[in-house]
């Protein structure tokens, strides 16, 4: 199996830089055994039976992309440098794994000044990354960075136009609800009020899981045999009430559906041994053709980057030909892409 199997040709003209107004308008791709249909998340409703139960994703992106500016005091005098952070992963007593820009012109044991009530101290650097150790931690510190950091755009996003006060809506889903992500579970943008609203009318059952997407989902596959591929680790938990609604429906012979490749991965690495139970801790898992699913029964997803673990995953749903055969449609009918695109819901045999 070949990195080059899941690679397609994307115009750039459908790589959406703004979501669809309102969210829930996206349109929505609908993959049957019996064939394609195009609709809107809007009647997304239509598509259910009572009884099925949707799982979301309720992490809450953090404006986790920062500008601030770093001060020296030496013989030869006073100098300051602009250094854009983009926090990574939390660690333990207010610090952060982080990306620095540019992080020669920092050293360990300096401070970089975000605002006048925010400031981090370098404390290591490696490998690219900078340890950040802030002087807030807590509710105190999640005010401060609401107030000073921008959303962290995913890069073909942020590659066509600057971040604004905008995304800080877009990019967060209606339900978020747990801090901790620094990318969203793009598939739970298109949801509003009327969706939810319609989705109950109609019997579907709902449940929150958490998984605090990290930066990792952006990262390339480097490798051309897509089965050596390391995959970035990431902390979720299944709760025990979560995990027994989606058991009840699995034995109720409901279907169980994820919302976005994120809840996916958490609810399979929740059910590896056959059932799902309670989970929490970082998962790592890899899915690719192949896979044995216990739990997911469809998915509702976006479309994906080429040569991604998302298109392998995808790919293990619904098979490669398929797939294929979805994004040449897609593509062929002028669906928008990636993270602020459109939707599609797969159903395999």
């Amino acid at each position: 199996m070949q990195l080059s199997d899941f690679d397609f040709h994307l115009p750039e003209r459908l790589i959406a830089t703004r979501p669809a107004v309102p969210r829930s308008s996206a349109k929505l791709l609908v993959s049957r055994p019996s064939g394609i249909v195009d609709s809107r998340v809007t009647e997304l409703a239509s598509f259910l039976e009572p009884g099925d139960r949707l799982v979301f994703n309720d992490t809450k992106v953090i404006p986790a992309r920062l500008t601030g500016q770093r001060h020296r005091v030496s013989a030869q005098g006073a100098t300051s440098a602009k250094i854009e952070v983009t926090l990574l992963e939390p660690r333990e007593n207010g610090r952060w794994l982080a990306l620095l820009k540019p992080l020669k012109k920092i050293s360990e044991g300096e401070d970089v000044v975000f605002s006048d009530r925010l400031k981090a101290r370098l404390v290591e650097k490696s490998d690219g990354q900078g340890l950040l150790e802030f002087d807030l931690t807590g509710e105190s510190f999640e005010a401060e960075l609401d107030q000073a950091g921008m959303m962290p755009l995913p890069p073909y996003i942020a590659a066509k136009r600057a971040t604004d006060a905008q995304d800080k809506t877009d990019y967060q889903t209606v339900f978020a609800k747990h801090s901790g992500a620094v990318a969203a579970p793009t598939a739970s943008l298109h949801f509003d009020d009327a969706v939810l609203a319609s989705l109950k009318a109609r019997g579907v059952d709902m449940s929150f899981v958490t998984l605090h997407v990290g930066a990792g989902t952006f990262l390339p596959v480097k490798v051309e045999d897509v089965k050596t591929h390391k995959m970035h680790a990431e902390w979720g938990r299944v709760s025990e009430k979560a995990a027994s609604e989606i058991a009840e429906t699995k034995a109720k012979g409901g279907r169980v559906i994820p919302v976005g490749t994120t809840a996916l991965r958490l609810i399979e690495s929740a059910g590896r041994a056959g059932a799902i139970a309670p989970w929490e801790g970082e998962t790592d898992i890899f899915i690719f053709p192949g896979f044995e699913f216990h739990v997911a029964d469809a998915l509702m997803t976006n479309f994906h980057l080429p040569k991604s673990t998302l298109m392998m995953l995808v790919s293990a749903l619904a098979g490669q030909g398929r797939i294929k055969d979805v994004y040449a449609h897609a593509i062929a009918n002028e669906y928008r892409f990636f993270s602020y695109g459109d939707s599609s819901i797969l159903f395999p045999k």
